[in-house]
């Protein structure tokens, strides 16, 4: 994987409320049960989630969240472009799927 050592990061998820869903529907999925799904095998890993990310989207990986929306564990990632611009993508944490692609106004 180029360019991205998911070791920078302070914990492997910056968690935040950011809401894909809707804010009524998503809900924080904190450090430790994080650990708990990756560790149980019901997340994919980081370094899948990037590499994903990255090739729907080039650029640089700004941020990155774990929430529950609709009942599924869904990552947010936002990733900064060699434009300036943000990108807002949304995999399925089970399966590595893009769910969403859009950029932030």
């Amino acid at each position: 994987m180029s360019g991205i050592d998911p070791r920078s990061f302070v914990f492997p998820f910056l968690l935040g409320a950011m809401a894909w869903g809707g804010p009524a529907t998503a809900q924080r999925i904190d450090q430790d049960e994080a650990l708990r799904l990756r560790q149980s095998d019901k997340i994919l890993p980081l370094e899948y989630i990037l590499q994903q990310a990255l090739q729907a989207q080039p650029g640089r990986v700004i941020e990155i969240e774990l929430e529950r929306a609709d009942g599924r564990p869904i990552y947010e990632l936002e990733v900064l472009d060699t434009q300036g611009r943000i990108w807002e993508l949304y995999l399925d944490a089970t399966t590595g799927s893009l769910l969403e692609h859009e950029r932030e106004d």
